[in-house]
């Protein structure tokens, strides 16, 4: 009877696996597949203002260096005044583009930088899907990760912001905004240095490709505010921490942008955007009220 049990556990496991693989998969693919339309429909092609200038610089960077590219003045952008690039563009998308050139042209894939600034968003989307799994895994169960992963990978209002050919910031930033949101929950669950150092590196990431980076810094310190409001973080270590630099909030977290990404909205806008998350939305929040602890503290 035990060697039976076992044997089914085992075979319960490895099905369990295999399902949960197969249904990132499809998540994957959904969310890359359903934003190609622009290129099935027409050609690969960059469009947008802002995506062609960053596609610019990312091929300034990738023929010229790294060096050469945050030095680069470009005459031709915010014309007739010129504009210095390295100094008023987020690198981490160039980066990004010029790593995955490099490392194809390593393993002898010679492959157009522009193909790769195209695909970039669409191939992004689908690990955000993945990220957005282990971070709702974290937070509740795996079962809600896969609904969670799959929900995302067909957003509206992130669809609208990651189909190919727009090659613009958030194409990668919502990956690296999900992806240290999960490693903040891991750090928090396990308090391991090792996590709170991958939160770190993913956050520096984040940072670096897209100003939204204010959403982390606006979240992290208000949960650990909520944290030492229950009694998960000793008063006294809230105090110390709060000595670390009182000034950096005050400066760098703005209440009113010039970008419509920081406007406020309107309530039909939420709706056009979520869809049927925007009704389950209420149930999520009062299964993570009625079982709330420390981490999901922060998802709500």
């Amino acid at each position: 009877m035990t060697t039976d049990t076992g044997f089914f556990r085992g075979n319960s496991l490895g099905l369990t696996s295999l399902l949960t693989f197969a249904i990132l998969s499809l998540a994957w693919f959904v969310g890359f597949a359903s934003r190609l339309f622009a290129i099935v429909r027409f050609e690969s092609i960059i469009h947008e203002f802002d995506p062609w200038f960053n596609y610019r610089a990312t091929a300034h960077m990738v023929q010229h260096g790294y060096y050469n590219f945050l030095n680069w003045f470009d005459e031709r952008a915010w014309y007739p005044l010129g504009r210095i690039v390295g100094g008023t563009v987020y690198p981490g998308l160039m980066v990004t583009s010029g790593l995955i050139h490099w490392i194809l042209d390593t393993l002898n894939f010679h492959v157009h930088i522009r193909e790769i600034c195209v695909f970039l968003a669409p191939t992004f989307s689908g690990l955000t899907a993945i990220a957005t799994y282990f971070l709702t895994k974290e937070l509740w169960s795996p079962g809600a990760g896969l609904f969670a992963a799959c929900f995302i990978a067909i957003s509206p209002g992130y669809t609208s912001r990651s189909v190919a050919g727009s090659y613009d910031n958030e194409g990668i930033a919502i990956f690296a905004l999900q992806f240290t949101y999960y490693l903040w929950v891991k750090s928090l669950k396990t308090g391991s240095v090792m996590w709170a150092s991958f939160c770190a590196l993913s956050y520096f990431y984040m940072v670096s490709a897209w100003g939204g980076y204010v959403f982390i810094i606006n979240l992290i310190p208000l949960h650990v505010v909520a944290l030492i409001l229950i009694g998960y973080v000793a008063p006294f270590s809230g105090r110390f921490y709060s000595l670390w630099d009182t000034g950096y909030a005050k400066i760098h977290i703005p209440i009113i942008a010039s970008v419509s990404e920081h406007q406020p909205t309107t309530w039909v806008s939420f709706f056009f955007d979520l869809q049927i998350t925007a009704a389950v939305f209420p149930v999520g929040v009062w299964y993570c009220v009625k079982n709330v602890n420390d981490e999901r503290v922060f998802s709500e």
